[in-house]
């Protein structure tokens, strides 16, 4: 349809000449860029014209012609105009219903030469009026040089589909057969193109169109006979997907994909080639493309050279599976011209003379195109003679061997279009892609590719396939629409970037200072001026070295350059800059280059704390930086002022070139000082230093602390000093200096000796040593001193607080214990006033940890105390612990304070203090007392737990408190478990860790390294808890809705936790002087939310747990819910993929609204009535509790908005003390809401007179009559339809409530029989039916041999020409016109019955099978012609019968497309309905004359009658393999033997497609009891009951069987008789109900009617109004319980069907598409209609069929019981999709009570189906037809085309006349000859004699 107006759309972009900017690779500018805004989206093609520059660019409905520099010339407006794919022009609208307002796609854009000299013109050819062309003026295209305005069939050129592909190429070739033509010349156009199943189909892929000369009668465009074209046998499957086409040498190519039909119908790219003079296309010649990859669907190409030579280029995507759609993987392939040719001419040569076979004997070339030539072998040298080939040589040819490239270029978005250009030799090549990017790849010599370069062009917009360089090969032309530079080597702004920048086009031009193409670089021809970016070996020019490289910043000098790639400079000169200094002039000198350093009081100045700074140094050209270098200027001053300890030695030694003046005090670069003395650098000179300095200190460097000591330096080289200053030693504590003066004393060594007057030294900080700095000054000059040269300070006393420790300081300290007043203490040795200590006191313990150990040791003791020991050695074997020794650890000794070790085995259990012994003093004592325990291990809870760890283990028993709790340590096998509580003396906890597989383990404790395990008891790792399943999905904030959690293993979990994770809602603020309030509050959610919220889950067994959900504030928001089982952590998104939802908590409203505190008055026998809003939202019926007062009120209904309950019959106590009245309370998980005081009204004795009372009442009773009798009869009518509704429902679910137990059990049963079998289930246990079977059942319903499975049943003398015939016939149906026009024709004849027409719809679907998507497009036709007819009656009843022909078709289309959703989805859920309503069935008994059943949901098959019955189970034997195994069957005593065979088959069978089991009555049953006992049992026999005329089968309990008794199936004999059974197509007919026997009537539970005089008509009647008036109970609770068995498996089916989880088939989406078009395009905007009408055509039409007829999809046996059951499900299936109220009554039919509350629910399923597929995005039409296409593929070869060809026939013959009568009315049909080629079919099938 058209759409209402077309946005503009940026065309293209064009950029311009660079501006000078710097900016990212991958980034375009828009400063580059110029573009203009037009109509006509997409843009499809762009040519150029090379004479005039101008650009011509066609789109949707407009065409432009613009300059070079895009300003619009010329525009043109194409469209729309009134059309019709399906109608020939010119269109007249009366004779073409179907055209509509169209919007014309350009297909083709062509520029033609001009004759001679004259003017070209342009030709343009649109996807309108059949795709007819014109041509227009070149230099204004609103001109038309040639128009048809009524144009022929063989004038219609391009596909007449916007999806399908045109290509066209325009040659010159001699005019050989036209005499008069221009000068012998023929130009043509070579015009390749798709097929399109709409318009002329037989079109072939590739046909010559005239263009010039144009003698009449010819016409321009026009495809005549004598031009040539390629012949195709069938159009439709040789749909050429042309690409590209191209004219090169004598030839012309085209580049295209297909199905490749000869080999593994896979898509392929193909390359065919034709002789430019050849009109017969003999020469036609295809090979196929291999892109190595897998990349197989050509996307774009363009013949561009590689290497001097022509060469394809081809980007290619690889295809998605077996389809022709696109993926993202894609990549640029490159075929040699000449390897293509050669590779053309080589199938040639094979399929002319070697008969197609290659020289290993493989087939190399066949005949394409399915038709009737062969490789022949012809004289070897016919190639040679005909290389265009001839009428003799075989042809189309096409190359079984492809012609293979590696891929140049790959990506993962996809290519779309491809040039190339030649750059400086080299070929580069742009890639266009689907995301709007054109990306640039220089391709080498060998065909590998570098891509260097991408541009955004347009994001997210696709390039177009016609991408163009410009003449100047500037630029690119990109339709996305924008034009780009072929490269942006101007954005690379210095020299390094342009040569990494890797773009072939660019290089660095050094004199200019910019990245260029070369020739742009003036100077590009001489050496050195201009680097190419691509050679890897070019580097910048580079200043490898100057000379001086550092220099004073002082001085001015000359520099010396030494430059690599030195441009060579005619008489130009260079200048030198210096950081922003001035230029300073430059000397050349080779590859040398000299300029003057900078003045220095122009030099910057110089940073803080640094001696030397960097320059740069430019070398420049004009204003160009040619190469920069690196100069240092360094500071001498600087150098010596940052190290003022010591002067002279950091002047002489620093890497700069500075010496010392000492006299001056002063670093300088100069030679020479102002006062003579020098001391040189020590870089010049080789000596030792001569600074003056101090080397040395004679006396000891440790002075201790409180004693006057005195300091003795060493100087050296201070002879220099020659005048009368006083020398000083100073001495810096903490920041103080002290001075003290020196006496000076020269040595014979040629040194100095400085002795410093005596100082008591101090400082103030409590440690051992303090290090002070010290130096010698002479007057203000300070003398240099060695580096490290210190005084080392300390105090005795500092730490060292006992005797021990004292002792323990090294002996040059001088340190001792003095034991003199007032305490003794550590002191210099000097300083001890009494006899210093030569032995310590005793050892003192203070400390022990721990203080119990375990017999064999093994732990770790930690002593604490004083005086043990000054070294290690001195406690080495002198420490026991109760009495045994405890070796020492080094590691853990401290002197004097700490021994640490290790605990030896006591052999017994003993205590004692520990001692500690150090030399001869007497040992220390500790008073804490050592235990030696023995720990013993009890149990251990619990004994398992998951693999994943996280078990709390609690060992229990004695002396576990056994060392510290840092010795103990718990494992369970290798696997540590962590101790995670406080240890008492008889439990320990730990949490296991994870296991890498299950077992059961010991657990070990450690106690340090004594080991103990709990005897006779381990630990499993069982397997994870795994959770499958969780319900419900949602909770209200308040939480306490109980979750339940299935799964497996949940029995190990020993904390099973549900946690929801939260986040606070962030505050926003509102206005700004709120502020501070809202920070407040905002800190408050912030401080008040926790960020988990966990509740404990209780294990009900080892597949369910339930949790409570937990209550979260309204004021936050859920981010996640999971369940922490122990270690193993499962979110809750990962089990049901969505997410837990939490909803506000329901919302009650008082009892009394008006007055709340003011009691509810309640009558007794009713109910109350609460309301509310959104009760049902998070929570079900079952949920919910009501008390009222002590007692419970039964909560009977709940919905949104209301909850009814039925309290006590006599008030309840209340459970408030302060209120006497009870309350009415309603719980909701751990909501609890209080709802108001409750009050029963009471009857009270009267005590009024009885007459008194007849009399008042009497009177009351009239006048109340009176005045209510009108209101009352109104309200009457209103309000009884919804009490009844109401009392209904309310009945039903009392009723479903008191079965409910009942389903339950059964339920359960249920699932333990379908739990086996659904392991049977997904695997080779679901007995699908192959396709061909489903199509015949679903085709043919009830035939008994379908078309399919038949032959052509021929004489062989006929059968090639009836075949030929038939084929014919099928090229016919092909033709839409022809098929539409028999279709219509059948139709209209009266003897055309209902059932023929759903004949031929099948015969049509087998015929065109392998063309569906031509198939779908009929049917779409056909189908809009219907809308059209109901559309003018009533629009509802559209669809909702089969009595047209397209109907059946849509049927059949709708069984084609879903074959696989069966198959993949529906199927599984369906089998399970099907078994389970089985083995429901089977479990009750069932009547095998009349089929009715005690189980069953159909009221008219319900075996009313109390049968007695009971179960038993046989042991059948089965033989499996040599033995013979008893099997338990579980059968009725009530059964027939039929019945017994069945469920002993079943049973046996259990499984198998029931087609692949013997048959019942093939099979005798043998009962066998004791050796020789064999009875063979049957349901007739001579021991058969008979009275009267009534015959009863035999039973198992006729034939008094035990249970558990032996029988066996065995092989029927010939002779045995028996009653026998009738088997159709899986479907069991019971016997019938007349069926005599001599006379006798058959019977088996109950006996059928006996009133023979009432019709057989009439007694179902009679029936049915009995049941009517009134159904027992007893019955609907039968069919209720039954109902609610089989309720899951129902649902699961109308889920399956109805869920749009996952993606609805594509062809729901496709069909619902279309017919909500249809609704638009008719006006029909009721909702309603289209509901109905998607209703029709898939649940009604589909699904309700298979519901009903599981054996249309399953291999499977349906008895009339199950099929009675299946009626009303599929019944209640057709009730869901209605659009009408569901409401019911007493006089509803049983089944609609029976779904009364599911219905609304399954509507909702129905209407979200609906909603969704609407909603989701359509476009659905590509994905429709490969999916299509491939079906087609799939199933074909499984049709018997022919057969349905030859039966559509006879209906051809049948109606000849008027078929062909139609056909010849038709004007197109004319054009066609559509009634000569029907007539050609029947000359060749029943040699009928034509007007041929």
């Amino acid at each position: 349809m058209l759409a209402s107006s077309t946005p503009p759309l940026l065309l293209l972009l064009l950029l311009l000449p660079p501006p000078s900017s710097s900016a990212d690779v991958i980034v375009t500018s828009d400063t580059l860029m110029r573009w203009v805004e037009e109509h006509g989206d997409p843009l499809s093609h762009l040519v150029l014209d090379p004479e005039a520059g101008h650009l011509y660019v066609g789109g949707v409905d407009h065409l432009y012609q613009l300059t070079s520099d895009l300003e619009v010339v010329s525009h043109v407006r194409t469209g729309p105009y009134l059309d019709s794919p399906d109608c020939l022009p010119p269109i007249v609208p009366r004779d073409c219903p179907s055209a509509t307002p169209t919007h014309n796609h350009n297909k083709l854009l062509l520029v033609e030469a001009g004759p001679g000299a004259g003017p070209g013109s342009l030709i343009v050819c649109g996807s309108l009026f059949q795709g007819i062309c014109d041509k227009r003026s070149l230099s204004n295209v609103s001109q038309l040089i040639y128009q048809t305005s009524n144009p022929v069939d063989t004038q219609y050129v391009a596909a007449n589909d916007p999806r399908v592909s045109t290509v066209a190429v325009v040659i010159t070739t001699e005019n050989k057969q036209e005499v008069g033509g221009a000068g012998g010349v023929l130009r043509l156009m070579l015009v390749g193109r798709g097929y399109t199943s709409k318009g002329p189909g037989d079109i072939p892929p590739i046909t010559t169109r005239r263009l010039f000369p144009v003698p009449p009668p010819r016409r321009a465009f026009s495809q005549e006979e004598e031009l040539g074209k390629l012949v195709v046998g069938s159009y439709s499957e040789y749909n050429n997907h042309f690409v590209k086409a191209v004219a090169h040498g004598n030839h012309v190519y085209f580049l295209f994909s297909r199905r490749d039909m000869w080999h593994k119908k896979e898509y392929r790219t193909y390359a065919s080639r034709l002789c430019a003079a050849d009109r017969s296309f003999y020469s036609y010649v295809e090979v196929p493309l291999l892109c190595r990859g897998g990349y197989n669907l050509a996307q774009g190409a363009w013949l561009g050279s590689h290497g001097g030579k022509p060469a394809l280029f081809v980007v290619m995507a690889a295809g998605q599976a077996s389809t022709p759609v696109a993926t993202g993987r894609s990549a640029l392939c490159v075929y040699g011209m000449a390897e293509l040719d050669a590779m053309l001419q080589r199938a040639q040569e094979v399929c002319y003379t070697e008969g197609g076979r290659g020289s290993s004997g493989q087939e190399d070339a066949y005949i394409e195109y399915a038709v009737s030539s062969k490789c022949l072998k012809l004289p070897k040298d016919s190639l040679s003679e005909y290389p265009c080939g001839g009428e003799h040589t075989p042809n189309p040819i096409a190359s079984a061997v492809p012609l293979p490239a590696t891929p140049t270029f790959t990506s993962s978005t996809q290519l779309t279009a491809v040039t190339t250009a030649t750059e400086a030799g080299h070929t580069i090549a742009f890639l266009g892609d689907g995301e709007g990017r054109l990306h640039k790849v220089l391709v080498r010599s060998d065909w590998s590719g570098d891509l260097y370069g991408s541009v955004l062009v347009d994001k997210g917009s696709v390039v177009r396939a016609d991408l163009l360089l410009d003449d100047s090969q500037q630029h690119v032309f990109v339709l996305t629409n924008r034009r780009v530079p072929v490269s942006t080597c101007e954005r690379q702004t210095d020299c390094q970037s342009c040569l990494s920048f890797r773009d072939p086009y660019c290089g660095w031009c050094v004199l200019e200072g910019r990245c260029s193409r070369k020739h742009q670089c003036q100077r590009h021809t001489q050496p050195n001026h201009w680097l190419w970016s691509f050679e890897p070996t070019n580097q910048c020019v580079t200043v490898q070295s100057l000379r001086p490289a550092n220099q004073s910043k002082d001085e001015q000098t000359q520099v010396t350059l030494s430059v690599v790639q030195l441009p060579v400079l005619e008489a130009e000169s260079l200048s030198c800059v210096f950081g922003l200094l001035p230029p300073e002039p430059a000397v050349v000198t080779g590859s040398s280059i000299t300029c003057q350093s900078p003045a220095p009081e122009l030099l910057p100045l110089m940073l803080t704390g640094s001696d030397h700074m960097v320059l740069p140094v430019s070398l420049m050209f004009g204003h160009v930086t040619v190469t920069t270098g690196d100069m240092t200027f360094y500071d001498c001053g600087a150098v010596s002022r940052l190290n003022q300890s010591s002067q002279c030695l950091a002047c002489v030694s620093s890497v700069w070139r500075c010496n010392w003046c000492p006299l001056d005090q002063l670093c300088t670069h100069n030679h020479s000082c102002v006062n003579q003395h020098i001391i040189l650098n020590q870089r010049e000179s080789s000596s030792p230093t001569s600074c003056p300095l101090v080397f040395a200190l004679q006396s000891s460097a440790l002075v201790p602390l409180g004693l006057t000591s005195t300091v003795v330096l060493r100087g050296q080289n201070l002879d220099i000093y020659t005048d009368e200053a006083q020398y000083v030693c100073v001495v810096q504590i903490e920041g103080v200096q002290i001075n003290l003066t020196a006496a000076v004393e020269k040595t014979h060594d040629n040194t100095n000796t400085f002795t410093c007057s005596p100082h008591q030294f101090q400082y103030a900080v409590s440690q051992l040593q303090y290090s002070a700095a010290v130096y010698l000054r002479r007057g203000e000059r300070r003398i240099d001193i060695s580096p490290g040269l210190r005084l080392q300070l300390y105090d005795c006393s500092a730490g060292q607080s006992d005797c021990s420790q004292c002792r323990a300081v090294p002996e040059e300290y001088g340190c001792v214990w003095c034991s003199g007043s007032p305490t003794p203490s550590c002191v210099y040795n000097q300083s001890c006033t009494s006899v210093p200590a030569d032995t310590c006191p005793p050892p003192q313990i203070t400390h022990v940890l721990p203080v119990s150990g375990p017999l064999e040791g093994g732990v770790l003791v930690t002593v604490t105390g004083s005086n043990l020991g000054m070294r290690y050695q001195d406690v080495v074997g002198g420490v026991t612990v109760a009495g045994v020794q405890c070796p020492p650890q080094p590691e853990g000794y401290q002197i004097s304070t700490r021994v640490v070790c290790e605990l030896q085995s006591s052999g017994k259990q003993r205590e004692g203090p520990v001692l500690v012994t150090v030399g001869t003093t007497p040992p220390g004592k500790s008073k804490q007392i050592f235990t030696f325990q023995d720990p013993q291990l009890r149990d251990l809870v619990p004994d398992k737990g998951p693999v994943s760890g996280g078990t709390r283990l609690t060992i229990r028993g004695k002396q576990l408190l056994t060392g510290q709790k840092s010795d103990l340590s718990a494992f369970l096998g290798p696997q540590p478990c962590y101790i995670v509580e406080e240890v008492t003396d008889s439990q320990l906890v730990c949490q296991t860790g994870p296991s890498n597989q299950t077992a059961e383990v010991s657990l070990r404790v450690l106690f340090g390294k004594a080991e103990r395990t709990v005897p006779n008891v381990t630990f499993r790792y069982l397997d994870d808890p795994v959770i499958t399943d969780v319900t419900p999905a949602e909770s209200f904030y308040e939480g306490g809705r109980v979750v339940l959690v299935t799964g497996r293993n949940l029995g190990v979990v020993q904390q099973p936790i549900i946690s929801v994770w939260v986040e606070p809602l962030e505050v926003q603020r509102v206005k700004r002087r709120r502020r501070l309030a809202l920070l407040a509050a905002k800190q408050l959610v912030f401080n008040s939310s926790m960020t988990t919220v966990s509740e404990r889950c209780s294990v009900l067994s080892s597949s369910q747990m339930t949790c409570p959900s937990p209550k979260v504030s309204p004021e936050v928001k859920v981010k996640g819910v999971w369940f922490q089982l122990d270690n193993v952590r499962v979110h809750y998104e990962t089990i049901k993929g969505k997410r837990f939802t939490y909803h506000p908590n329901p919302e009650f409203f008082p009892l009394n609204r008006e007055a709340p505190d003011v009691p509810y008055r309640f009558k007794p026998g009713g109910v109350i009535a609460v309301e509310g809003q959104d009760l049902t939202r998070a929570i079900s019926r079952q949920e919910v509790r009501a008390r009222l007062g002590d007692q419970e009120c039964v909560v009977k209904t709940l919905d949104s908005t209301h909850l009814y309950c039925e309290p006590p019959e006599i008030q309840p106590m209340s459970v408030d003390d302060s209120n006497e009245l009870p309350s009415l309370q309603v719980f909701m998980g751990n909501l609890r809401v209080d709802l108001g005081l409750v009050q029963y009204d009471s009857d009270s004795l009267s005590i009024v007179p009885l007459a008194a009372q007849v009399g008042l009442g009497a009177g009351a009773a009239v006048i109340i009559l009176s005045v209510l009798v009108v209101i009352l009869m109104y309200r009457r009518k209103s309000k009884q339809a919804l009490r009844d509704y109401k009392k209904v429902l309310l009945q039903l679910e009392t009723l479903e409530i008191n079965v409910g137990d009942q389903c339950r059990k059964e339920f359960t049963d249920l699932m333990t029989e379908m739990m086996d079998l659904s392991t049977d289930v997904g695997g080779p246990g679901l007995p699908l039916l192959d396709y061909k079977t489903y199509a015949e059942r679903v085709f043919f319903p009830g035939q008994q041999v379908a078309p399919l499975s038949r032959q052509l049943d021929l004489p062989e003398s006929r059968r090639q020409t009836v075949e030929q015939g038939l084929q014919q016939l099928n090229n016919l149906l092909n033709n839409r016109l022809f098929l539409t026009r028999f279709i219509h024709t059948l139709e209209a004849q009266q003897g055309f019955s209902q059932r023929d027409r759903g004949y031929v719809a099948s015969l049509l679907t087998m015929a065109l099978h392998d063309k569906l998507e031509y198939f779908t497009e009929v049917m779409k036709s056909l189908l809009q012609d219907l809308v059209q007819q109901y559309v003018a009656k009533n629009p509802k009843l559209m669809l909702r019968r089969t009595e047209t022909v397209v109907e059946k078709m849509l049927t059949n289309w709708m069984s084609i497309c879903l074959y696989s959703f069966l198959k993949e989805v529906a199927g599984e859920p369906l089998y399970m309905l099907y078994r389970a309503i089985k083995y429901q069935v089977d479990k009750g008994p069932v009547d095998t004359v009349t089929g009715k059943a005690k189980r069953t949901l159909n009221d008219s098959h319900l075996l009313r009658e109390d049968i007695d019955y009971c179960s038993m189970t046989l042991m059948v034997l089965v033989k499996n393999g040599v033995e013979v195994q008893p099997c338990p069957v579980k059968v009725l005593d009530t059964d027939t033997i039929t019945q017994v065979k069945d469920k002993i088959l079943d049973q046996v069978y259990r499984g198998a497609p029931f087609t692949q089991r013997p048959a019942a009555d093939s099979l005798d049953l043998e009962w066998r009891s004791g050796q020789a006992g064999h009875l063979t049992l049957s349901d007739d026999d001579v021991t058969a009951v008979v009275q009267g005329r009534w015959k009863r089968i035999n039973t198992l309990q006729h034939y008094k069987v035990p249970d558990g008794a032996t029988v066996a199936l065995i092989p029927r004999s010939q002779s045995s008789g028996g009653v026998n059974q009738v088997f159709q197509t899986g479907e069991k007919t019971p016997m019938l109900e007349g069926e005599e026997d001599e006379g006798l009537r058959l019977w088996h539970l109950v006996k059928s009617s006996e009133d023979p005089e009432i019709p057989k008509h009439r007694k179902s009647s009679m029936r049915e109004r009995e049941r009517a008036k009134a159904i027992p109970e007893i019955y609907l609770t039968r069919l209720l319980s039954m109902k609610g068995t089989l309720q899951k498996f129902v649902d699961d089916v109308f889920v399956a069907i109805l869920s749009t989880k996952r993606p609805p088939p594509i062809a729901v989406r496709f069909f619902f598409d279309f017919l909500d078009d249809m609704a638009e395009k008719h006006g029909i905007d009721d909702p309603e209609t289209v509901h109905i009408w998607k209703t029709n055509s898939l649940p009604l039409r589909f699904w309700v069929n298979i519901l009903k007829n599981p054996q249309f999809v399953l291999d499977v046996q349906i008895t009339d019981s199950i099929d009675a059951v299946l009626s009303v499900i599929a019944q209640t299936f057709i009730d869901s999709c209605t659009t009408s109220e569901h409401k019911v009554g007493r006089d509803s039919p049983v089944n609609k009570l029976l779904y009364a509350r599911e219905i609304p629910r399954y509507k909702q399923l129905v209407e979200r189906y609906y909603s969704d597929i609407h909603s989701s995005a359509s476009g659905c039409y590509q994905e429709m037809n490969s999916t299509l296409t491939e079906l087609s593929g799939s199933f074909a070869s499984e049709m018997n085309s022919l057969v349905a060809l030859h039966e559509l026939y006879k209906y051809i013959n049948k109606y000849y006349d008027q078929i062909i009568m139609s056909l010849e009315e038709d004007s197109a049909g004319q054009k066609m000859q559509l009634a000569y080629r029907l007539q050609q079919v029947a000359a060749l099938v029943e040699n009928k004699v034509t007007d041929l």
